[in-house]
């Protein structure tokens, strides 16, 4: 009996010994470098790791944007990250340093992407950084997919030896992108948890560029820019509008304590209304969000109120109702919802037909105190553009002046 109780002794502290602190997987703090696989091509980019207590926080970093993920969750040698406001997830092993594992989104049947990152990383493309400035300036540009062409701007600016701008097309922004030139070819990437852009181009003669475009698991286009400080796109307050025999937005859509929803409901009643097309999927129109959440608290006395009409993934309503929960959540909006449709762009403009279409994810509609339609924006500027934004910022006020009779109280 001894001899047994000696032995279960020694083997316990043998085995405590196999599980000591040092053998414990740990996620170090600092900046660190991720690379996404797609499409046989390295989509690198870079995040900030931070530890309070026994939690951790990841702040994406794409130029001067942070987004935060404060949904990170470590169990063994296995962290997952949620992707902010979307429905897609980081999944790793901690081995050693490093992380290795894949990028999913979860609404999108096998879509998973190979992930791995490392810390204490804080570039984003390897090699060295040559000077950009042959790539800097404001490019009319033609994006080629399968024979179909779209014409955007592109603008390019320095930070020291890095690049950093943005695509601007007649439906939205491509964000924040960052990158440089290496190797005498401009890199630039971004990933926000929902998307993930890769561009690359090469100059030619005459100030031009010729490059490729990856964006997720399978989207690839080629495209070629030309310098021009007098780039332009088409008026965005043009391109979605009433049709011929109507004169009023009208419609019946579900909000989240699943109450029928229309403009002309009495909680409306004598105040202007702005209404926001977009889905909790989309990149553009969680930037769009976060300025009109803030915009509705400095303002939302004035008579004036915002309906999101959301577009998701899914044709179901509870999974919509809690993708619009969390983007409530996590961006601390006041305003309301309806769940109007499926992000399908046909069977989106089904929803609304008086409308000759939906083209864009977000797409804004002002209404006067009367419902009458004051002007339609298609698309969105966001803060990746920068004065393209103050712009969208300064005439978006205008209009609701316009539409209330009387001077913003604030302006943001």
């Amino acid at each position: 009996m001894r001899i047994k109780i000696l032995f279960i002794g020694w083997l316990t502290v043998a085995l405590a010994g196999c599980a000591g602190p040092e053998q414990t997987p740990q996620l170090k703090p600092g900046i660190w470098r991720g690379e996404l696989s797609i499409q046989n091509q390295q989509l690198p980019f870079n995040f900030e790791l931070a530890r309070e207590g026994q939690t951790f926080k990841v702040y994406l970093h794409n130029a001067e944007e942070r987004l935060l993920l404060d949904e990170i969750n470590v169990v063994g040698d296995t962290v997952t990250m949620a992707m902010h406001i979307f429905d897609a997830d980081i999944k790793a092993k901690i081995e050693g340093n490093r992380l290795s594992g894949y990028w999913k989104k979860n609404y999108v049947e096998d879509y998973e992407i190979p992930f791995q990152a490392q810390p204490d990383t804080p570039y984003r493309f390897a090699g060295e950084h040559t000077n950009p400035d042959a790539f800097v300036g404001r490019w009319g540009v033609t994006l080629v997919h399968e024979g179909d062409t779209a014409q955007t701007v592109a603008i390019f600016d320095r930070e020291g030896n890095q690049v950093v701008g943005t695509f601007l097309t007649p439906t939205g922004d491509y964000r924040y992108l960052e990158g440089g030139v290496i190797e005498g070819k401009l890199r630039l990437s971004t990933f926000d948890g929902g998307h993930a852009f890769l561009f690359v181009a090469e100059a030619g003669e005459g100030g031009t560029l010729r490059g490729d475009f990856w964006s997720g698991k399978s989207w690839h286009e080629t495209w070629t820019a030309v310098r021009d400080e007098n780039a332009s796109l088409p008026s965005a307050n043009e391109l979605t509008y009433l049709k011929k025999g109507y004169d009023r937005i009208d419609f019946r859509f579900p909000d989240l304590q699943g109450d029928t929803l229309s403009p002309f409901h009495p909680r409306f009643a004598d105040k202007a209304l702005i209404l926001q097309i977009f889905g909790t999927w989309c990149p553009n129109c969680m930037d769009e969000t976060k300025f009109l959440s803030q915009w509705y608290k400095d303002n939302k006395e004035r008579d004036v109120e915002i309906l999101g009409l959301a577009y998701e993934v899914k044709d179901d309503y509870a999974y919509a109702r809690a993708r619009i929960l969390k983007m409530k959540e996590k961006l601390g909006i006041d305003y309301d919802f309806v769940v109007a449709g499926v992000s399908n762009k046909e069977k989106a403009s089904r929803t609304l037909p008086m409308l000759n279409r939906i083209m864009a994810f977000p797409t804004t509609i002002y209404l006067d105190r009367d419902k009458n339609v004051v002007k339609i924006h298609t698309g969105f500027t966001g803060p990746g553009t920068g004065p393209y934004y103050e712009q969208f910022v300064k005439e978006f006020n205008a209009t609701v002046d316009e539409m209330l009779g009387d001077e913003a109280v604030v302006v943001k």
